[in-house]
Order: C-alpha cells, then structure tokens, then sequence
C-alpha cells in the first residue's frame, strides 16, 4: 500500500521530487568527496613520507662542510637515530632548456640536480617507488610536469659555449620536501655518473645536512642543540612539521573549503526539507482534515509521509555516493599527482559511505522533526478553511490608504514580509548562505591572484625584483651602481639576507634569517607596529613572534659580531617563505656572511618593465630577475587552478540551491495563499499584478540576503582564510575585491536566475479559482 502512495504522489510531483533528490545527491556527493579528498591527503601523505624516509630535521647550507664534524657531532648525540649530508648542483635556470619549447630563463625556482639518496630522503616515481636512474637518463620534478608541460622522452639540455649535456626525461619526481610549488627548490635526478661530469663542468654546490631522530617528540630540544653549535648553518633549518605543512597546503585549503561547502549545503537541505515537508502539508490540508476526521492515528498518517522521504533520501544519498566514487578524481587530481594515492584499509574506504550515512541520518531526523507540524493542525480547520491557521502572522500598523510611495502590489509585498518575517527568514538565511558560498572563493581567487598578495610572502610590491642567489658582493655592488645610474629607476632598495644568532627565554642560541636594508623606501603593510627605522629595531614575521612569545614593544636578544645586543621589535608582519620564520631590521651588512642579496626596484612611469627586465637579466646574469606577477604566477599557480574549478562548482551550486528553493518556498507559499490569491483574484488583481506580488517579497528578501552575505563574507570569509593561512605565515588575509565582479556581476546572476525561478513559479495562480 505505501509503495502505491509512494508511486502516486511521485506522479503527481514529480518535478519536485526529482529535483529534491538531485539536491540530496549533491549534498551527498560534496560529503562524500569532501571526507574522500582528507582521507586521501592524510593517508597518502603518510605513505609517502614514510616510502621516502623523510628526515625530521634539515639544514640547507651553501658553502664548505667539515664532514669529519658532522659525523662527530651525530654520533656523540644521543637523540640521533641517522644523519645524511645531501650535495645539490645549484645550476641558473637560464642555462637549462626543458623541453623542445621552454627555457629556464624567467623561473623563479632554484635547479638543483642530485643523484638517488642511499639512506632516507629518497626520491620517488610517479608509481611512489624509489627511483633508478641510468647514465644519459634524468627525472625531473612534478612540478614541471604540471606547469610547463614536460612528457616521457622530451630533452633536458644544457647548451654552453663550451660543451653541451643532455638528458631524456624518463620519469618524474615525487619529493616528499620540495614537492609543493611554495618551496622554491626543485630537484633533478642524475645518474651518479652524469652528476659529477656537470659538477666539473658547471654549477656552485650546496648541502642538505639532514637527520632522522629516534624520538620525533624531541625536535625542538634538538634544533636548539644544533643551533646552538658551530655546524654549518647558513641556510634555512626545515623540520618534519613543516615537510608536512608545505604538503598539504593547496590541497588541504580545497578540502576545507569543500566540506565548509557541505556543512553549509547540510544546512540548507534541512531547510529544504522542511519547506518541502510544509507545502506538501500545505496541499493535503484537507486530506490529512479527513484522516483525522475518521480517526486515523496522527502516527499512521506521520509514517505514510515519512514513507517516501526515507525512500527519497536513501535513494539520492546512494546517488550521491556513486557519483563520488566516478567523480572523485576531479577533487584528488592534484594529490593523485603531487603524493600518490597508497592502498587503503576497508575502514579508510568506508569513510565516505560513513559521512553519507551520517547526512541521511540527519535528513531523517529533521524530517520526523519537520511532520511535528500535524500535531497542531485541527481537523475542523482544515475540513473548513483549506489551510492551516495562519499563527505566523502579525498584523502591520501600517495602512494601506496612507500609502502614497509604491503601487498596491507592491505595498502588498512588503506587508507580508513584515507581517509573515518568521516565514521569510528561512528564506533569507538559505539566499545569506548562497552568497557566502558564491562571494568567499571569489574573493579569496581574486586575492590570491592579485599582485597584493605579494605582501603576505614578507616581500614589499615593486614592478621588477632582483635576486642574486650566489654569495657575490662584487656583482651586488656593480648591480646597484648601475641602477643608481639608470635614468628610468625611480626608486629602488638594496637588501640582504644573513643568518644571526638570537637567544630565546632560556637563554639558548636559535638561528633567524634576517633581511637588511632599509624598509621605507617601499612599505610593507604590518599586522602591528611598523618597519624598523632606527638601528636598535627589529621586525619580526608573524610565526617567529607566536613562537618566541614576542610582540611590538618587546626586546630581542642577538648576537653580533660575538656581543648580545638588545634590539627592540618595532612590527610583525605576515610572511609565508623560508617557512615563515624571518625579520627584518637596519643592521650594517657587513655583520655576517650574506646568504643572498636581492634589489627591489620601480621604474618611472611610461617604461617598458619588460624590456628593462631583459636588459637586467642580460646585464647581470645569472642574477634572477622576476616581475611580481610572474613571481606569483608561479609560486601559486597550482593553488590558483584548484581555487579556480572550486569557484565555479561553488557558483553553480550556490545557484542550483537558490532555484530549488525559491521553487519550493513558493510552491509552500502559494499552497498557503490559495484562498487569498482567489480572493485577490475575485476583487479585480490580474495575475500579472499577482505574479508582482511575490517577485516583489522574493526580490527584497534576496537583496537583504546578499547584503548580509557580502559583508559575512568580507569578515567571518576573512577570517576563515586567514585561519587556514596562519598555519603557514599568513595571520589576516584581507580580500582585494573586484567591486564589479562582486558587487555587480555575482548579484546580477544570482538575480536572474531567482526573478526567473519566481516568474515560472507563480505560472499557476492564473489558475487560481474562487470557486476552488
């Protein structure tokens, strides 16, 4: 019998129902995709480190080593499980084509060729095994795959006037500590034999001096220890935290993302239920008037509902779920690429399916709460009016004679809201919601892709940025006198980076990469304080100052030139390379070694950036020379990709849900208006002024929803990046927004398709009799 009442009221609304099932199935399949893309990132992620034998600490080191040193301080420590020291080939990127079509001429990533590693920090292949390479082979990082398009069998070559090398691309990289695209070191894998032909031939060599700990619980006991010594140390230190961090940041801000997405998309099905629910109460008032009339169990006629809700939501749940297993590779794509995917356990596999139960438990809950509802309806009530009571409604002090501003229909409109507001809000907070999920990841693509955001990486905005990675002052001096000569700087702000010793609360010695120059020429926006402008100021990054304790106002105890010297922090401010640890202060640069010098540097206005940027790399190879734009482009590039397809799945959703249920509030609304709507009809309101009516209460209610949602989306939106971003330097993101896209174009959309969803759903009060 149910099966029956279930195939004839699905006849009967079929439209309604299909649509509801397609709405469940898409919530089911961002749950199921969204638990799907963090089992994957954790589990494979840990697969890999493991398969590569990450170290937990490692210290970057340009310059000589004393092997002899290292072995002694590694066996004489007990905290030391393994050490390893890695060589790396540093050669320019302008003297390497990859490719038949690519040159290396403006990247910004640091080559490094290496051969396999024999102990931990192994390089793996795309199949996450460790790889092998043969004489005249290469493997080159997946990075480059992704962006510049490298396949099997294209040349690695390095052309020079004195002898040429090539290579064929064979494999690709997975390197569990310079896989992300932030990490701006790349590795290329040689045979052992390649690698020391171009060693004598080309390149400067650095060192990894990498160490596995017996207890990973004592890192930070020993970074102090290394810190503290005379080892080499000029470079960054990089720790397993961190390894893993860099990892998961593109793809762990798109997981979060999605399942924020689904949580709200929770929400917003609750509430579609509930809507549906009432306008299916709504339209067999008189029915459910009858059965109760007879004597029918408020229970029985709760089950015969409740019925095909439980069919429909296992239905489109399993719908939901099946699409996730075929869809899932759109959202684990980069994953599959960067990490792998490693074997899972049944339990790993069944999350998912667990998280669509999960949400079909809930729908089924807050059904049962929804058809709470038939407690309070009368059965006199119903058999006589059609409806039931109208207890939502408060009377407006307001008259319609004393209106002189708006025409009836009109006037009529905002009457109801405000008479009916208990009604509306539901539709208010699904419309708030919509534009928070459309607006976010708008803005937060818009921010990301900006030239501004160049400012959450400790870098200050100029049109061009010229590093010098080698240690080579004469070729920094000979860089700034020819920029002080050319006539088409119009500013420009010489800096280095050296590595100091600073002493923390206990009294132990930490390193900290400080960046020196002077810091006004070009502002750089501060989470508190200011730049340092006197010699006794310091400014700190934000991650360096919650992990020191430290704050504007504070001292900081650093050792120069063999003294402790007291120096006040004037600012911190957000910075997401070197692992997020750096400052800035006004000390003399002659203090310590320098690790690499960089020149920032804005031309006057009508100037060909390009060509001056040209003009530079020539005149100064092998300096890089980048502008900004291009900087980020390929710091973030990936990033920006996942961020782009998450936008346009979060407006088709946003706008998917807005017709649902616009087309569901209405079909309740009407069914609850019956009687009103012939009344209106009878008194001489044609259907178009009818049809105004409610484009007029759907209209306004949107606009206040899209308002509320712009401004949540510009502070708790906000705050939400920023929380995901502090993890890695970046404390307060402030979204750069494209008022027209924003304020304009996403509106106007979200408009349209919620004035057209009205139009077509207010088809049927021309059908409206008295009589009825």
């Amino acid at each position: 019998m149910l099966i029956k009442i279930l195939h004839k009221d699905f006849l009967k609304n079929k439209v309604i129902y299909i649509t509801l099932c397609l709405f469940i199935a898409l919530s089911a399949l961002l749950v199921a995709s969204g638990t799907n893309m963090i089992t994957e990132l954790v589990h494979s992620m840990n697969a890999l480190f493991a398969k590569s034998n990450v170290p937990h600490f490692v210290q970057m080191h340009a310059g000589k080593i004393d092997r002899g040193e290292i072995d002694t301080f590694a066996e004489d420590n007990p905290l030391i499980k393994n050490k390893q020291i890695v060589e790396m080939l540093h050669i320019d990127a302008s003297n390497i084509e990859l490719g038949n079509h690519l040159t290396g001429k403006h990247s910004v990533m640091d080559h490094y060729f290496v051969k396999q590693n024999s102990t931990m920090d192994r390089l793996l292949n795309l199949d996450s095994e460790v790889l092998q390479i043969s004489k005249g082979e290469i493997a080159v990082p997946v990075y480059f795959r992704q962006r510049a398009g490298i396949k099997l069998g294209d040349k690695v070559k390095i052309p020079n006037k004195d002898f040429d090398m090539e290579w064929t691309v064979v494999d690709f990289v997975r390197d569990a500590q310079m896989n992300p695209s932030v990490v701006h070191s790349k590795r290329f894998v040689l045979h052992e034999t390649d690698l020391n032909d171009l060693k004598n031939r080309l390149g400067e060599v650095e060192y990894l001096i990498e160490f596995q700990l017996k207890d990973p619980a004592t890192l930070n006991e020993f970074r102090n220890i290394y810190q503290s010594s005379n080892l080499p140390q000029q470079g960054p230190a990089i720790d397993y935290h961190l390894f893993k961090a860099l990892n998961a940041l593109t793809d762990g801000i798109v997981a979060t993302v999605v399942l924020l997405v689904s949580l709200l998309l929770m929400i917003i099905a609750i509430l579609c239920i509930r809507f549906t629910v009432h306008a299916a109460i709504e339209e067999d008032i008189k029915e459910i008037g009858v059965m109760k009339a007879i004597g029918i169990s408020l229970q029985a006629m709760k089950k015969i509902y409740l019925f095909k809700y439980i069919i429909l939501a296992v239905v489109a749940s399993l719908i939901g779920y099946i699409l996730s297993t075929f869809l899932s590779h759109l959202f684990t794509n980069n994953i599959m690429l960067y990490i792998g995917m490693a074997p899972k356990s049944p339990f790993l596999k069944m999350l998912p399916l667990l998280a669509v139960f999960c949400l079909f438990m809930i729908i089924v809950f807050f059904c049962v709460m929804a058809f709470n509802v038939m407690n309070k309806i009368s059965a006199v009530e119903a058999l006589r009016s059609g409806s039931m009571r109208k207890t939502d409604r408060v009377k407006v002090s307001f008259p319609l004679s004393k209106n002189k501003f708006m025409d009836v229909p009109t006037f009529l409109g905002f009457a109801d809201i405000f008479g009916r507001f208990k009604l509306y809000r539901l539709l208010l907070f699904v419309f708030f919601l919509c534009s928070f999920i459309i607006i976010v990841p708008v803005n937060f693509l818009n921010t990301i892709q900006s030239s501004d955001f160049i400012q959450y990486m400790g870098v200050e905005r100029s049109d061009v940025r010229i590093d010098i990675p080698q240690v080579d002052s004469q070729r920094f001096a000979e860089l700034i006198a020819h920029i002080h000569n050319d006539q088409d700087v119009k500013r420009y702000a010489p800096l280095s980076t050296s590595q100091f010793k600073v002493l923390n609360q206990e009294g132990i010695e930490e390193n900290i990469m400080v960046e020196i120059g002077d810091f006004s020429i070009f502002p750089l926006e501060y989470l508190k304080g200011s730049a340092p402008i006197r010699k006794n100021e310091i400014a700190l990054s934000y991650l360096n100052s919650k992990e020191m304790k430290k704050t504007v106002g504070d001292t900081l105890r650093l050792i120069l030139q063999g003294k402790e010297q007291e120096l006040v922090i004037s600012g911190i401010y957000q910075d997401v390379t070197n692992g997020g640890r750096t400052a800035k202060a006004l000390l003399p640069m002659n203090h310590q070694p320098v690790l690499w010098y960089e020149v920032a540097v804005d031309f006057k206005t009508g100037i060909d950036i390009q060509a001056k940027k040209e003009e530079y790399a020539q005149a100064f190879y092998p300096s890089k020379v980048t502008d900004l734009k291009e900087y980020l482009k390929q710091t973030f590039g990936n990033t920006v990709d996942q961020l782009k397809f998450l936008t346009t799945l979060a407006i088709i959703i946003a706008l998917f849900i807005s017709t649902l249920i616009t087309s569901l509030f209405l079909k309740m609304l009407v069914a609850k208006d019956f009687s009103e709507i012939a009344i209106m009809k009878r008194i001489g309101f044609s259907p178009y002024h009818i049809r105004k009516h409610y484009i007029v209460k759907i209209g306004f209610v949107l606009g206040v929803g899209i308002i509320l949602g712009t401004i949540t989306s510009n502070t708790v939106g906000e705050s939400l990046v920023s929380g995901m971003l502090s993890l890695i330097g970046a404390a307060k993101i402030t979204f750069v927004i494209d008022p027209v896209k924003t304020y304009i174009l996403c509106p106007l959309i979200v408009l349209f398709v919620v004035i057209t969803t009205t139009i077509l759903s207010t088809v049927s009060v021309g059908k409206i009799r008295m009589e009825d």
